[in-house]
């Protein structure tokens, strides 16, 4: 009877081993949820729109994109750290919710690194220093002269408190040595909007994307973009770097699963993306839009998202920037 009840057992905890294995070769036999921690209409939204398109018949399933916006990604992204890690939900993941909010918000729900299983980098952008064609702005050192001569004179705008525009503007400071104003808005048209009245600050760190338009219709003056290298999309237009040496800001956007997802279900889940941004239609309309196509592998993509957070923590910490 013992080896009866024993064999038994045996046997169980064999079909439990192979069950998961089935679910994983299986994988994806239903529809996937995109989380997107932001509105719709924006960066986020949109790549995850134009990735999926692809992925889904590469995949073989459907994918369902949901938007859940607040607390500048943070509740999103919280979703989907707590969500099964079963590859059925991944999200689409940025500078902001993946790198800079764990320096900004002392009791963040979620460990940016911990919590999450890195699966690629759909692409990266610039932000471009821009001020009003009739500023009297005409080069970065102009702008360096006049918030090191007179400090706390010279304003910046921002989408907001701790985007990427912000804190473009915190390490210029740091760099450059000189003091600015930030003036935070609700968003990008509405922070563009307050540049172009002329009433507003005199300058932003905009997202490459939603200030072509303007300054190629002549509004803005392109002064220098925050990459490192000068953007495919502006070649004329000098980097941040040639100037201020070290100086590199990008705005990127990646994917993410919940940590815990199976290898092999990582894998082919990054391997199938990874094609879907390599693929020509979509590595074009991602340059329309002033991004870097990227394609990371998840090994790529953790190495540079803790170089990311490092960053960031050093310069939250020094410019004492706290958001809660």
């Amino acid at each position: 009877m013992q080896r009866r009840i024993m064999l038994c057992g045996a046997f169980v905890a064999a079909a439990s081993a192979v069950m998961p294995l089935q679910a994983q070769d299986k994988w994806p036999s239903k529809p996937i949820t995109y989380i997107v921690p932001f509105g719709a209409g924006g960066t986020t939204d949109i790549l995850a729109r134009l990735v999926t398109t692809k992925a889904a018949t590469s995949l073989g399933t459907s994918f369902v994109i949901e938007n859940k916006p607040g607390a500048g990604g943070g509740m999103g992204t919280d979703f989907t750290a707590k969500a099964a890690p079963d590859g059925y939900t991944i999200q689409g993941g940025t500078i902001s919710s993946h790198a800079i909010n764990v320096s900004l918000y002392s009791k963040l729900p979620y460990d940016p690194i911990k919590n999450f299983q890195p699966i690629t980098m759909i692409g990266s952008m610039p932000n471009v220093l821009v001020v009003r064609a009739d500023s009297p702005f005409k080069t970065v050192q102009d702008v360096v002269a006049a918030i090191q001569g007179k400090p706390g004179t010279i304003s910046y705008a921002s989408s907001g408190n701790g985007t990427s525009q912000h804190l473009s503007g915190v390490f210029f400071e740091q760099t450059s040595g000189g003091k600015m104003v930030h003036v935070p808005y609700k968003s990008s048209a509405e922070s563009l909007n307050g540049l172009l009245s002329g009433q507003g600050p005199e300058l932003i760190f905009e997202n490459l994307a939603p200030a072509l338009p303007q300054i190629r219709a002549g509004k803005l003056r392109a002064l220098a973009v925050t990459s490192e290298k000068r953007a495919a999309q502006l070649p004329e237009i000098p980097a941040i770097a040639e100037t201020m040496p070290g100086f590199s800001v990008v705005s990127w956007q990646a994917i993410f699963a919940p940590a815990g997802v199976p290898k092999p279900i990582v894998d082919k889940l990054s391997t199938e993306l990874i094609k879907v941004v390599n693929d020509p239609e979509v590595k074009s309309k991602l340059v329309e839009q002033g991004i870097e196509p990227g394609g990371m592998t998840p090994a790529e993509l953790a190495a540079f998202q803790k170089l990311e957070v490092d960053k960031w923590a050093r310069v939250i910490k020094a410019a004492n920037i706290k958001l809660d």
